[in-house]
């Protein structure tokens, strides 16, 4: 017997032993045992994280000869992350305290940093005097590209890397279905996909909320008359959103269904897209998941790097923004694993800011070798002036619209189907009158507005006027009926 319990606990110390001998040597180190501290608040996953982590530490005590120790907080996505900071400076304000104990905010959407800004919670990087040659014109770092901002006029932050928001679909459930490939957003409305969408919920993932404010300018944009444009926008997040099987919290799992089969397609991040297709493939080796750019209805946004008013580490922190925006790290971003300045373990499919690093010599060595987002034709230049005010109130009114009634609507749309789409239901569906361009266009003052009272009453309020579209458009649509 107590051979038996030795040969048991034997088992059980190689168990637990054998993770820590397959780890591969960190040069980051503990809180107790390095000379040099960072934190950084990020939605950045533990992939990300770790390439960039160590990679920062390696060039830290190569070029000081310190130790560093890299503290990442993750609360959630980019929605968590500005409660987070509102909280923590609220509370810092209160105290009279400069800062809330965090250097560096890493990852995100542009329009959360420039939310952040305007509070005066970012202050000016340095990487803009050390290393001006990267924004002169023409250089690796434009200013603007397809009208989004890369860094902003007083240099509070700046972007580290490009994304670009598309569609996934398993062409195994879209062969099964007899539908098309899509190549625009129009093509998720098609009612042939009713069951068969996937979507995340924009009040939980900024990059899922600019994927929809980008849908609703580009057909603006196509519009002749803004408002009809705007309408023409919400239509057409009601007809997806009517197709969609759920809204999820987190963004990642749109890409993970859609190609293990659970859905034909939906809105997805590239990064997100090109990961799930590496990683889900048939047996064969063919795809079980393709992304693609919806045809002049996206564009290539930034996503910044800044650091923190009051951060107790500003010069490592200063460093570290520097670092990121080497042509090392940079590499990192779209680097084979094991490649010249490559990421150690795993590849990260993203595209990185400068445009000087998209040559046939490095793209030889990256995941995306035809990857040439500068020189892209299938992109649309997005006008801030359009909806850039409207950005939280879309948000709002997607789960308004679409999220809170999502029952209601998805039974007045299966409805709709099997009465052949009459015309009379149909508009009573797409009404959107009570949200229109002139209304919400430049931002709902109570939706977006300081009283949190209010707004839950407007939200309420609206909620029940689209719920009572919905039934109204079932009962019509099923007295056509044969």
């Amino acid at each position: 017997m107590k051979s038996r319990a030795w040969i048991i606990f034997g088992l059980l110390a190689l168990i637990i032993a054998l993770p820590m001998a397959m780890r591969r040597k960190t040069v980051t180190k503990t809180s107790e045992t390095a000379d040099d501290r960072l934190v950084i608040l990020s939605p950045h996953n533990e992939t990300i994280r770790q390439e960039f982590g160590e990679a920062f530490a390696e060039y830290w005590e190569k070029t000081t000869g310190r130790s560093i120790y890299i503290d990442w907080r993750t609360p959630g996505g980019t929605s968590e992350i500005r409660m987070v900071l509102d909280a923590g400076f609220k509370a810092a304000d209160d105290i009279k305290k400069p800062g809330i104990g965090v250097d560096i905010f890493f990852g995100g959407g542009e329009p959360d940093f420039t939310s952040q800004a305007k509070k005066g919670r970012l202050i000016p990087l340095r990487v803009f005097t050390s290393q001006p040659e990267l924004f002169v014109e023409g250089g690796p770092i434009p200013e603007l590209f397809t009208g989004e901002r890369y860094y902003p006029k007083d240099y509070v932050w700046v972007g580290t890397c490009m994304s670009q928001l598309g569609i996934c679909y398993n062409p195994d459930v879209l062969a099964r279905l007899k539908i098309p490939v899509p190549t625009t957003w129009n093509d998720l409305g098609d009612p042939r996909y009713a069951g068969n969408i996937a979507l995340a919920d924009p009040t939980k993932t900024g990059s899922v909320a600019r994927a929809f404010e980008l849908l609703v300018q580009a057909e603006m944009q196509r519009s002749a008359d803004l408002s009809a444009g705007w309408t023409a926008g919400l239509q057409l997040i009601q007809r997806m959103s009517a197709n969609s099987r759920y809204f999820t919290d987190g963004s990642a799992k749109v890409p993970q269904d859609v190609g293990q089969g659970n859905a034909a397609a939906g809105m997805c991040i590239d990064f997100y897209g090109r990961s799930f297709a590496q990683e889900l493939t048939t047996q064969s080796g063919a795809p079980r998941l393709i992304w693609i750019a919806p045809d002049h209805g996206t564009t290539l946004s930034g996503d910044p790097i800044g650091i923190l008013k009051g951060s107790e580490n500003e010069a490592v922190a200063q460093s570290f923004v520097e670092f990121i925006l080497s042509r090392r790290a940079q590499t990192l971003w779209f680097g084979k694993v094991g490649s010249p300045d490559g990421p150690k373990e795993r590849t990260l499919h993203r595209l990185p800011i400068r445009r000087d690093l998209y040559t046939p010599e490095i793209l030889a060595n990256t995941t995306m070798p035809s990857a040439h987002p500068y020189a892209d034709p299938g992109n649309f230049t997005y006008q801030r002036e359009l909806t850039g005010a409207a950005f939280n109130t879309l948000r709002q009114l997607v789960k308004i619209i679409c999220i809170d009634s999502h029952e209601e609507m998805k039974s007045a749309w299966h409805a709709l189907c099997d009465a052949g789409m009459p015309a009379d239901a149909l508009a009573i569906f797409s009404d959107v009158s009570s949200v229109n361009y002139a209304i919400c266009g430049k931002g709902d003052p109570i939706l977006d507005g300081p009283d949190a009272l209010k707004a839950a009453e407007r939200a309420t309020e609206l909620g029940e006027v689209f719920r009572a579209n919905y039934r109204k458009a079932e009962a019509l649509a099923k007295s056509h009926r044969p």
